[in-house]
């Protein structure tokens, strides 16, 4: 039942999201008066997360970019009531192949304190697509409390509107009996919204289920 009230509260709070983003992906389009659209691309993504005997929380994430710069804002990533700021920077290569990387640095605050230096990186070959992102956060106020965190994942896109794949995470967020947790993901796109749900630990009685909701304008 918690599971259920915990899926409705985030399907709530992510159509309020979508309303809330959808006025301004309009002013990225070409104006009619001829002046160009945007260089600048933006993306805010709502991560809820149901884990067995916690309660249940939202991870967002703002980016920004263009060209070569990366800003990205993040809450409840590295902690639970924790935020984080970064800069970074795009590049890209290959053309059959495509290999994409951004290297950064952030500054966390909150429940845990620290300089987290990061990365985004990703490699496409058609509709398959091997990335992952990762942090070393060191923390400032405990030393013994700086830690490593991943998320890499394999994804394949039989059509541009679904995707599915194998990921695995290792986060100081929420604990679990495994360091490392891994599983399985199936999403659907339209347009330039992104809907996927994770479920970790498949095969328990209790699996963690992260429940994400990406808009890009």
């Amino acid at each position: 039942m918690r599971i259920k009230q915990a899926l409705s509260a985030f399907a709530v709070a992510a159509l309020f999201a979508g309303s809330a983003f959808g006025q301004p992906t309009t002013s990225s389009e070409p104006k009619t008066s001829g002046s160009v659209s945007s260089p600048w691309s933006f993306s805010l993504t709502a991560d809820g997360y149901v884990v067995p005997h916690s309660e249940f929380f939202v991870s967002p994430t703002f980016t920004a970019d263009r060209e070569w710069l990366h800003l990205e804002a993040r809450y409840n990533y590295e902690n639970l009531l924790t935020g984080s700021l970064w800069i970074g920077y795009n590049f890209s290569v290959g053309q059959k192949v495509v290999f994409e990387a951004t290297p950064m640095i952030g500054g966390v605050f909150g429940n845990t304190n620290g300089i987290a230096p990061g990365y985004e990186v990703s490699l496409t070959y058609k509709r398959i697509e091997l990335s992952s992102s990762g942090e070393w956060v060191f923390d400032t106020s405990h030393h013994n409390a700086s830690f490593f965190y991943s998320w890499p994942q394999l994804t394949y896109s039989p059509a541009d509107w679904f995707h599915v794949g194998l990921v695995a995470q290792r986060t100081k967020v929420y604990h679990t009996s495994f360091d490392t947790q891994r599983g399985f993901f199936v999403g659907f796109s339209h347009k330039k919204a992104d809907f996927t749900t994770y479920i970790f630990y498949p095969i328990d009685s209790h699996p963690t289920l992260v429940i994400e909701l990406r808009w890009s304008f």
